[in-house]
């Protein structure tokens, strides 16, 4: 086993000094950790002269004659870049580069501003509290289940450890330190790796599973609440000394986790990181946690509950319209609803020959609806009666959106209609030769809509066509306008920013799969969702991912951004709220069918149809 108490006693051997430059690129600042094999760098990437980029720079020194054991140390430090380059976690640093340089191997990795836990238990002398041990633990279960969860192979920490957290200046972990992961292959052994007193008894015999894992965790957790270093203690006697004993201010329900996760047989132990991540949230519910947000700004789910709901006849895949305190939905009943907002109670309803799959659209004491049934339908907003309808030569898909006095709506047959909103007369149409389910989006004078032969069009307020753009597949999603760029998603994988002026592409950011999920955006940051399980934040100014989420199912529903937290269906049913700045879980809730639809927040209230034929209404907290 690698021992930490070993690694604390090596000598410095031969650091570079501050000023020296690796590479004609790294500039070395100062020494930030000793490990076994080598040092931890600060310095900055010269490539950057304009700004003080700095990145983390790890060294591995080979003082070993035998060759044998020099190939191994380069083949584990291999190892490492090539893990880290794979993988895309905010809870992992992103990895630069990788170069060999005078019998000194480097890997060059984001810097973490923060410290280790172990570095913070030296400082503060005393246990943490259970309020932040627990919010760290579950990020920590996060970031394990991604590691678990990784495709084509589950990847295995093996030194789960204080040392081995960091804790940046939002307070988030970060899980440093890749050199002894592998991949996990069943009934495939390794070597003896790992720190004593945290590894668990099977990793003695070279066996690690997603439950080694576990152990060190709750190994960590236990170390974290009670200040007693399992370094010093006979191995594996956990069991003789719970958290609860040495600090009686753990709760029982905590110390009931910890003690899970130490079970000596594995099999006893919780099955994956989910379940403890799920068994920790339990904890935090039953003592109350969580029932005050901390101070320290950690992420953690909260229960939430519908303030009201509503039932329909069949699916609900379109969203909900407000206005004057009244919700506008529509459903694959053939049916507009009209409810009010405050309780969910029925207004008025009208009734269509075909299902409703588009948000509704207000103007003017008007409220418009698009049906499967070819008709475009005006009605009063406040009684429902109807004022006009018009018919298209396909089914119409695309919600209709008022701008510059112009009603706009896409259909199926291909042709984009600016129409007169009281009457309904056509003032001008676009044939764009493909069927259009992608809702138009304004600004600058111009619209934006996308077509299913792939094509973004830009038409002033004449129908002229401004600028063209071709993606490779069909494009659903609603364009985002914002800033003089246009953001756009399609079924090829690819989120765009293009430039409004010109159609010019900005950047590109590739996604696992395509996407249906019209994005949305605030403060330098874009998000969406994608048909590989996830929602992404992606920087405006880079396209460099700041942060994804796993919905455990397609993202075809559109986030809305409201007040710092995004809201965001997924086929898995689930209904999610997220934190927009670190895309930390704050609450979710369970329907009883895909959601495939975006939510409308209005009056502290957010809406969300499922296709369990249910709209509900949830408190804006």
């Amino acid at each position: 086993m690698q021992s930490s108490k070993v690694e604390r006693t090596l000598p410095a051997l031969n650091q570079l000094k501050p000023g020296s430059i690796l590479m004609d690129r790294y500039a070395i600042q100062g020494v930030i950790g000793v490990g076994g094999m080598g040092s931890v760098y600060r310095a900055r990437d010269l490539h950057f002269p304009s700004v003080n980029k700095l990145v983390a720079v790890k060294e591995m020194i080979i003082q070993s004659p035998d060759p044998a054991t020099r190939q191994t140390a380069v083949k584990n430090f291999e190892r490492e870049a090539n893990i880290l380059a794979t993988l895309s976690h905010p809870a992992i640093p992103k990895i630069f580069d990788y170069f060999t340089c005078e019998e000194r191997s480097y890997l060059v990795l984001e810097f973490v501003d923060g410290k280790d836990l172990e570095a913070m238990m030296k400082e503060r002398k005393q246990p943490f509290s259970e309020e932040q041990v627990i919010a760290w633990g579950i990020e920590i279960c996060d970031v394990l289940d991604y590691l678990h969860s990784y495709q084509p192979e589950p990847i295995i920490f093996r030194d789960m450890k204080p040392s081995n957290v960091m804790i940046n200046g939002n307070n988030h972990v970060v899980l440093v330190d890749f050199g002894i992961a592998k991949n996990f292959r069943i009934g495939i052994k390794g070597t003896m790796v790992g720190t004593e007193g945290y590894s668990p008894p099977e990793q003695y015999r070279g066996e690690a599973t997603q439950q080694a894992d576990i152990y060190a965790l709750g190994a960590t957790l236990h170390h974290l609440l009670t200040g007693s270093d399992p370094r010093q203690q006979a191995p594996f006697s956990f069991h003789e000394r719970p958290a609860r004993k040495l600090n009686p201010n753990v709760s029982v329900e905590l110390d009931a986790v910890i003690q899970v996760a130490l079970k000596y047989n594995p099999e006893e132990r919780f099955p994956s990181a989910r379940t403890m991540k799920e068994a920790l949230m339990m904890v935090a519910s039953k003592t109350g946690a969580f029932s005050v947000p901390a101070a320290n700004g950690a992420a953690h789910e909260q229960t939430v509950k519908p303030v009201w709901i509503f039932r329909c006849e069949d699916e609900i895949r379109s969203s909900a319209a407000v206005g004057e305190g009244i919700a506008y939905i529509g459903s694959y009943d053939h049916q507009l609803y009209a409810l009010r907002l405050m309780d969910g109670q029925l207004l008025w309803k009208h009734s269509a020959e075909g299902g409703i799959a588009s948000r509704p659209c207000l103007y003017q004491g008007m409220v418009y609806a698009a049906s499967e049934d070819q008709k475009l339908y005006a009605l009063d907003a406040a009684s429902g009666k109807p004022v006009w309808s018009t018919s298209f030569t396909g089914p119409i898909r695309s919600s209709p959106v008022v701008f510059e006095g112009y009603l706009f709506a896409g259909g199926d047959d291909g042709c984009f209609r600016a129409l007169n909103p009281f009457n309904g007369q056509e003032m001008w149409r676009f044939e764009a030769g493909s069927p259009i389910r992608s809702t138009p989006s304004a600004g600058n004078g111009r619209i934006f809509f996308g077509t299913e032969d792939g094509s973004v069009y830009c038409l002033d307020l004449r129908g002229q066509t401004n600028w063209r753009f071709s993606a490779k597949r069909a494009v659903t999603a609603s364009p985002f306008f914002q800033d003089g760029i246009v953001y756009t998603a399609s079924l090829d994988g690819f989120m765009y920013a293009l430039d409004s002026s010109s159609g010019w592409g900005i950047w590109r950011f590739r996604m696992g799969k395509g996407s249906v999920s019209s994005p949305c955006g605030d403060e330098g940051a874009v998000y969406f969702g994608s048909a590989d399980g996830h929602l992404y934040a992606v920087d405006t100014n880079n396209a460099k991912e700041l942060w994804h989420f796993a919905a455990g199912g397609q993202v075809s529903g559109s986030p809305v951004l409201h007040q710092g937290s995004i809201y965001c269906g997924a086929a898995s049913g689930d209904f999610f709220c997220l934190e927009a700045k670190s895309g930390r879980l704050r609450w979710k809730y369970s329907t009883g069918g895909p959601i495939t639809s975006a939510p409308a927040v209005a009056n502290r209230l957010v809406l969300i149809g499922s296709t369990d034929r249910t709209l509900y209404a949830f408190p804006v907290v």
